[in-house]
Parts: C-alpha cells; structure tokens; sequence
C-alpha cells in the first residue's frame, strides 16, 4: 500500500484566459477549504492573450485593439503577481499545492525542480535566471529575468512563473514559451530583444515529461480527472460573484 500523496491531474484545457484564470483561483479555493487534492494542470489560451498581473494598473492603451490570426487578443488579469505575459504559442503549467515549508522564493525553487527535470529529460538544460536592473521597469515578463524564471544555456527565458499564497495554499503557474511570434510580440512589447529558440517537442512530449518529472519531485500518483460540468457551473458562479 503506498502512502504517497495522490495529486489530480487536470487533461490539457484550450480555453479562453477568463475560464483558465477562473478555474485556477477556484481550484486554490477548493484546496484552502481541504475540500480538493493539490492539483497538477496544463493549459493554452485561445483567443491568445496577454494576462497582467494582479497588481499591475498600467499598461499601453494599443493592448486593448491588438489582434492575432483576425481574433482580438483578450486582456486578462491573473490572480498572481508579476507583469504582461503574451499567451500566443506558449503553453502554461499550473501547479497547486500546500504544505511547503521556507520563504516564497524556498517555494519557486521546490515547485521549479519538476520544470527543470522534466525539461532535461528532453535534453534542455535550464538555469535560473539572475534579476537585472530595470526589471521593475520592464512592463513585459520576458525581458528580463529574476529568479523564479528559468533560461536556456544561451540566455533566453523559456519558463515565466508567478505564484499567489493562500494561508499555506500555493498556486504556481507559470508560461513556457514555445513557438511565439516575433511579429506579435515586437507589437506587445516594442522590438526589444527577442531570443527566440525552436524546441522541437509536441505540446504532448512536454507534458509528459513534466508529469513524469513531478510524479518523482513532489512524491506523488496522480489520479486523471476532467473537470466535471459541475466544477464548471461552480466555477462560472464563483466568477459571477467575486467579479
């Protein structure tokens, strides 16, 4: 009898951010209420997206008429801290759990181990990045990066993380840059430099490595579950009332 923990594991959700954002503040409730397991999800944005962070107020007035493949970019505010993020060709993690102990950072640091693992199982070594001067400044989340982002050997950030505490609830999630479009990102963030690297994997090679990863890093099985239409009508109601 194994006395591992058991996560669930959410299937990969395309979704609109408002749904994603939604599901990932009520999953943080549910876990807070000991009501739900610590949670393991994967997710993409349609229509693509630029998030804000939850304290971020400002940001240029051109966002708002943006478009992508003739679909108006939505602009979403995640409930997690941080600045922009443009969700285009990017696939995001959620991770949600309880129970770690140390400082915020001592958290990313536990949470970013399965990242890294499961990324040098398909042979990408990643470093944490080193927070340089102007990163209060830089409205975009992938110009610079601070220690709770990961790069790839030659300097690039792959991985942008952000995480909101809820008493001893964790939610971490965070983007992995795959296939962006420089095109796209040059009218979101001005032609600042774009280190763009092609990782030839499958959205669905990726998340298997991470699960694998994770299995090993937070000790645990996972048990496969869809959101049920419950969950959603839940969900949907908890936005309506929280706004």
């Amino acid at each position: 009898m194994s006395n591992k923990q058991v996560w669930r594991l959410i299937p990969f959700l395309e979704a609109s951010g408002n749904l994603q954002m939604a599901i990932d503040k009520w999953l943080v409730e549910q876990h807070h209420l000991r009501k739900h397991p610590p949670t393991l999800r994967f997710y993409t944005w349609s229509p693509a997206a630029i998030s804000l962070g939850y304290h971020q107020r400002q940001y240029p007035p051109a966002w708002e008429n943006l478009t992508w493949q003739g679909k108006k970019l939505d602009l979403v505010r995640r409930p997690t801290g941080g600045r922009a993020v443009l969700h285009q060709g990017d696939l995001t993690y959620a991770v949600i759990t309880s129970g770690l102990t140390g400082n915020r950072l001592q958290a990313y640091t536990k949470i970013c181990e399965f990242l890294i693992q499961g990324w040098r199982s398909l042979g990408v070594e990643l470093s944490y990045g080193t927070s340089g001067r102007g990163y209060i400044h830089n409205p975009n989340c992938f110009g610079t990066a601070t220690g709770a982002d990961l790069i790839l050997p030659n300097g690039a950030k792959l991985i942008g993380s952000a995480q909101l505490k809820r008493g001893d609830v964790i939610l971490q999630h965070g983007s992995i840059r795959l296939q962006p479009d420089a095109e796209l990102f040059a009218k979101v963030f001005g032609t600042e430099s774009f280190n763009n690297v092609y990782l030839p994997y499958s959205h669905e090679q990726i998340i298997t490595a991470l699960i694998a990863a994770a299995k090993d890093c937070f000790d645990m099985e996972i048990e496969v579950q869809q959101l049920s239409e419950w969950e959603l009508q839940e969900i949907s109601n908890a936005e309506i009332r929280g706004g």
